[in-house]
């Protein structure tokens, strides 16, 4: 009988909440469950969700994880978090929900951005911060509610962040993580603790917030309420775990510099490890701490890249839906493989995915998705075909600001759910110019958190041997011949979004 240790990592997605069950030996991933949940959309450009909807998909998936493996309950050595960053979860003092969670993509902020700006100044948030004051950081939506929800903002007792909430629920207590919390706007990035000038200008309580620490720390443990609910045992350790990004590349083996991790889920990220807190300069990336104790990273972030791809799934409606079920396909398999018999270009199709407004490299809440150059020949597959290379060309606009910032990327590794698509590996080598190399795992964050939780329970002494463990794919993607095409097809992708940015301005 096997008895060797296993750890849980549970990803707070924007879909669903993802476990992974990971051999605390090797760091292999033995199984997963997903278990999806609404996205709440009351008004044109807010995002919402029920917290509720979070707790429960976490006590389904990891249900049927143990379940499926017929896991004792005793060979879990611990548990660790990742979630969706800089969401807005509002507590009372009795630790209840007051409203929705405001999430990561919605862009009602953009006035208290514009407020906060003005008081902190542009050069003195970027520096205490790392980052520009952005419609989707958690600050400005604690500025919202005082603004426009007093009743509610009169309640707040804690703020917590996604992955926090469920913390919370597990076991009683508010913790957080240093990466995590670079996304609020309230942290002081370069020292990794909270920022008391920015609290003090912003006027939110220092006790609103949960103890901060480093990510591989076993920060609280399993109370007995929730050891029942999911059936694990009670005072099972928790990690603090990280925000879904910082887990991603510790799940992707990303912690040295000069690696950069390129991962397409529901937004679109380029990540880079640095040794040294140093801000872009303008904001133009975000500059956040690490999971590894004493290292930063800078990152590029879309706000649509596979949320674009499942925009264009959504829009062709059940007919597409029921085809693919009938052909016992994936719906994204389908549209890639058809986007891969169509030539780079798509006839002169251009998409641009901001369809939740842009971060990098534009910074516009107010910008939106385009299909410029729409013909009568056109049909689905030139539709998949120039989504792609849409989200393809705003991933290279991220890849360029790292390189300008002397970041430049001597491997990159691709993950997410994009990263399945060989017709999409290939147009990432040849819009990037680069080798790409596959993250084996497809598990990402979730597996980021396991990690993290074997580091905290002890069974591997730091993140950087932890990380290590993770393979690769032996599969490299080389730029082939359609990469002398691209910088042409870039040109004309990059010079609509000037064209039009005022009209975006006008139409909001």
């Amino acid at each position: 009988m096997h008895d060797f240790p296993l750890l849980l990592g549970i990803d707070i997605g924007t879909t669903g909440a993802k476990v992974v069950l990971v051999d605390g030996r090797d760091a292999n991933a033995l199984a997963h469950r997903t278990v999806e949940y609404p996205l709440h959309m009351p008004r044109p450009n807010w995002c919402e969700q029920d917290p509720h909807d979070w707790w429960r998909a976490t006590v389904q998936a990891v249900r049927e994880v143990m379940q499926a493996e017929r896991v004792d309950a005793g060979r879990i050595a611990g548990l660790g978090l990742s979630g969706q960053m800089h969401g807005l979860v509002a507590l009372d003092a009795a630790g209840e929900v007051i409203r929705p969670a405001i999430l990561w993509n919605d862009q009602r902020t953009a006035a208290q951005c514009e407020e906060i700006t003005r008081l902190v100044g542009l050069e003195r948030l970027i520096q205490l911060t790392g980052n520009t004051a952005l419609t989707g950081f958690t600050a400005p939506k604690v500025l919202w509610m005082r603004e426009h929800e007093a009743e509610a903002h009169q309640r707040i007792a804690s703020i917590l962040l996604p992955k926090d909430y469920v913390r919370y629920r597990l076991s009683g207590e508010r913790f957080t993580d240093v990466a995590d919390a670079s996304g609020t706007l309230l942290l002081d990035v370069s020292r990794r603790e909270w920022s008391g000038e920015m609290l003090e200008t912003l006027e939110i309580p220092r006790s609103w917030l949960a103890t901060v620490t480093e990510c591989g720390v076993a920060s609280t443990r399993l109370s007995a309420e929730a050891a029942g609910e999911l059936g694990l045992l009670e005072g099972t350790p928790i990690a603090a775990g990280a925000g879904d990004q910082a887990a991603q590349a510790v799940g992707s083996g990303i912690i040295e510099e000069g690696t950069v991790c390129v991962t397409i889920g529901t937004s679109g990220v380029a990540f880079a490890p640095i040794g040294a807190y140093r801000p872009e300069p303008r904001g133009r990336l975000h500059a956040f701490c690490h999971a590894v104790p004493g290292a930063w990273h800078l990152m590029g972030v879309m706000l649509s890249a596979g949320g674009s791809l499942r925009w264009l799934r959504d829009l062709l409606g059940d007919e597409f839906n029921e085809y693919s079920c009938y052909l016992g396909r994936d719906p994204y398999d389908i549209l890639c493989e058809e986007a891969g018999r169509i030539a780079p270009g798509a006839d002169g199709l251009i998409f641009l995915p901001y369809l939740s407004g842009e971060r990098t490299p534009h910074n516009d809440p107010k910008a939106r998705g385009v299909f410029f150059g729409l013909s009568l020949r056109h049909r689905r597959p030139h539709l998949a075909r120039a989504v792609l290379e849409g989200i393809t060309f705003g991933l290279r606009d991220c890849l360029d600001l790292l390189r300008a910032t002397g970041a430049p990327p001597r491997e990159i590794r691709i993950s997410g759910g994009g990263a399945r698509s060989a017709v999409w590996r290939q147009m990432l080598a040849d819009v990037f110019g680069q080798e790409v190399t596959t993250c084996q795992s497809p598990h990402g964050a979730a597996m980021g958190a396991a990690l993290l939780a074997g580091v905290g329970a002890g069974l591997w002494p730091d993140i950087r041997l932890a990380a290590g463990l993770v393979r690769t794919s032996p599969h490299v993607t080389t730029p082939g011949p359609a990469a002398d095409e691209y910088p042409a097809l870039r040109d004309r992708f990059r010079a609509l979004y000037p064209a039009l940015r005022g009209e975006f301005a006008r139409l909001s």
